[in-house]
């Protein structure tokens, strides 16, 4: 029986074996840089692939059919059907291919039946009677600022608010793709003032605290933090030079009438009152966060060019004490001079009289008082600022 049972024990021993070598191959090449490194670049090639796919050619989208409803989420459609559906151009798909989080450079393209709007993280193909948001990468249906994005856009495709008010006042004069481009721009504004309002505070404090005292990890979070504000600011920037260009161009101002055209009753070159009036809106509501976010990057600049005097100022007071040092070593240098003459161990007649001594002190004082009295009066010389005297030097000339 024993024997047995020292049988029915020994094929498990491998199966431990193999399971704790497993285990030791696992957390070898996860200590391994190499190996982790490999891992990173498949998880970043997997991520740029999330909203393209090269290989199948589809890009990933949520369609909204002509009553706001969400008809599918996050599908993937192909590049060529996109292209030849809705009359875009290959190069048009190239921001939506290549998208990133926050893209610097937004744009409004507009073709026979359909606007290409990329703003900020919103990607949309805005037609008629049907709207497909591009899913953009990192921002996932799931999150916050998505689902209020969905929620407001679905409203206003649906034409009411979340009011409860009649139909008769509900309703909003606009065409349908109107009311997304509107929804798309209340979107993005949205975020800048959500964002402008980080980096307000975050400015402000670092303001406020320079006041009390400078030190370098303030400095260094002041240089950050303008950093951040420069980037901001030009992505804003962009912004409204963009809508500005679409105010100056009439044709295609009057081209973003979509449902008009399909009806047959395209607008004239200068009847466009209301898509006017909706981006002048937006372009005030733009050029206010550019006004504000360069009046916040002019106080960092002024603060900065401040410190800059006061260090500046620092460091010539510490130059002046140095150079103060100095003179008071070489005018003590020309009395130690005298005194090691007087030192020395030879004949002289000096030695036979009583006044040697006093003599010999006095003249190494006066010395020493003359040196640091004509050196201290050229520093001073240098201390002082005239600008106005190589102009009179030159006049008088």
């Amino acid at each position: 029986m024993l024997f047995i049972r020292q049988l029915s024990v020994i094929p498990k021993a491998p199966a431990f074996a193999k399971f704790f070598h497993t285990a030791g191959l696992v957390r070898q090449k996860l200590s391994d840089p190499n190996h982790l490194a490999i891992l990173l670049q498949k998880n970043l090639a997997q991520r740029n692939s999330s909203l393209y796919n090269p290989e199948l050619e589809t890009i990933r989208c949520t369609i909204f059919d002509r009553h706001g409803n969400m008809q599918k989420p996050s599908i993937d459609l192909r590049r060529d059907e996109l292209i030849h559906t809705h009359g875009l151009l290959p190069r048009d798909l190239r921001k939506v291919e290549k998208s990133r989080r926050n893209d610097l450079v937004p744009s409004v393209l507009v073709r026979e039946n359909s606007i290409l709007v990329s703003i900020l993280n919103i990607r949309a193909l805005v037609k008629s009677d049907m709207l497909i948001l591009f899913d953009s990468m990192g921002i996932k249906l799931d999150s916050v600022s998505q689902q209020n994005f969905i929620a407001d856009l679905q409203l206003r495709l649906q034409n009411r608010s979340g009011f409860e008010v009649p139909d008769v006042v509900n309703k909003d004069p606009l065409p349908y793709e109107f009311r997304a481009v509107e929804s798309i721009f209340i979107s993005a504004i949205s975020n800048l003032n959500a964002e402008l309002k980080v980096h307000l505070n975050v400015s402000t404090g670092i303001l406020q605290d320079l006041e009390y005292s400078i030190t370098r990890d303030k400095l260094r979070y002041l240089l950050i933090q303008n950093k951040k504000l420069s980037v901001f600011h030009k992505k804003s920037f962009l912004m409204r030079e963009m809508i500005e260009e679409l105010l100056e161009q009439d044709d295609v101002l009057c081209e973003m009438y979509l449902t008009e055209k399909q009806l047959g009753k395209p607008r004239e070159e200068h009847d466009h009152a209301e898509i006017e009036m909706l981006l002048e809106t937006y372009y005030n509501h733009v050029d206010e966060i550019v006004q504000t976010v360069g009046n916040t990057m002019s106080n960092i600049k002024t603060t900065e060019e401040i410190i800059n005097i006061i260090l500046d100022s620092n460091r010539n007071q510490l130059m002046l004490l140095g150079l103060r040092f100095s003179i008071g070593l070489l005018s003590l240098a020309g009395s130690i001079f005298i005194a090691s003459i007087y030192g020395m161990n030879l004949e002289n007649f000096i030695e036979e009289g009583n006044v040697g001594f006093p003599v010999v002190s006095t003249l190494g004082v006066i010395l020493m008082a003359y040196l640091f009295a004509f050196s201290v009066k050229h520093l001073h010389k240098l201390e002082k600022v005239q600008l106005m005297s190589h102009g009179k030097s030159s006049t008088l000339k």
